[in-house]
């Protein structure tokens, strides 16, 4: 493992290979994490987020850890009657998204990372829509839309644990939707309510570089989304003022990069 001062987890995933991308190009040597193996980046470990040696090894020596890995949503919803109710809250919301970020968490105050960025979401005010009550802002209560987003509303309690009690430097951002594939793309193209939280890979790959090299300290929730079309559904004038990250991008611009 070479020496590296960024470390990027979920690496192999749309999100991770934007930012991975942007701290390349910005001159920043990086470390992947993903449970597959990350395209282009040699320094990167396979392996799964309840492997905690595997993540402390890997946040070793790091000066930032920008952690993306997550099961990436609910399995369904919203969930039908039985038999047709399952869910992935057991099977890959815990693992991944509760017990694998104890591990980074842990990791990082036991191996004295100092900075860390948390990818929340901005399903956890996702009840506002329907209120009306936007644009939402960093203080606006939390409305999960469903047990996925519970876990975001989880990280972010555990980054201010971690700020207030081990004194990290700690930044949860509540991201848009950055589409993994075609079927995504066609459900933000059917509803103005997705256009207006879209995430651009490219406005991904440009926040995360600032999360990495910007000079910020302390503890922090901003949102990161690529320019809205029809309204401000999150309030992005943290996000600006902390790290002089404003996106470029609008809906459906990026969307093929």
């Amino acid at each position: 493992m070479t020496t590296a001062s960024v470390l990027v987890t979920g690496s192999a995933g749309r999100l991770g290979r934007a930012a991975v991308a942007a701290l390349v190009e910005a001159g920043v040597s990086v470390r992947g994490f993903d449970r597959l193996p990350t395209p282009g980046l040699p320094d990167a470990t396979v392996a799964e987020l309840t492997d905690a040696a595997a993540v402390r090894a890997a946040a070793r020596g790091v000066r930032c850890v920008i952690h993306l890995a997550a099961a990436p949503d609910d399995a369904r919803y919203p969930r039908g009657p039985a038999p047709d109710d399952g869910d992935n809250f057991l099977s890959h919301l815990v693992p991944a998204n509760v017990v694998g970020l104890y591990h980074v968490m842990e990791a990082c105050r036991q191996g004295g990372v100092p900075r860390v960025v948390l990818a929340s979401s901005g399903q956890v005010v996702d009840g506002h829509f329907d209120g009306g009550n936007l644009p939402a802002t960093v203080t606006t209560r939390p409305t999960p839309r469903y047990l996925y987003a519970c876990t975001k509303v989880f990280l972010e309690a555990v980054g201010g644990v971690y700020a207030r009690g081990h004194g990290l430097d700690v930044l949860s951002v509540r991201l848009g939707w950055c589409p993994r594939d075609a079927g995504q793309v066609a459900e933000i193209a059917a509803d103005p309510d997705n256009q207006d939280v879209f995430l651009s890979p490219a406005d991904a790959g440009r926040f995360f570089e600032r999360t990495a090299n910007a000079p910020w300290s302390g503890h922090h929730v901003v949102y990161a989304t690529s320019r809205p079309v029809h309204r401000l559904c999150y309030d992005l004038a943290p996000a600006a003022r902390l790290l002089g990250w404003t996106p470029r991008d609008c809906w459906p611009e990026g969307v093929e990069d």
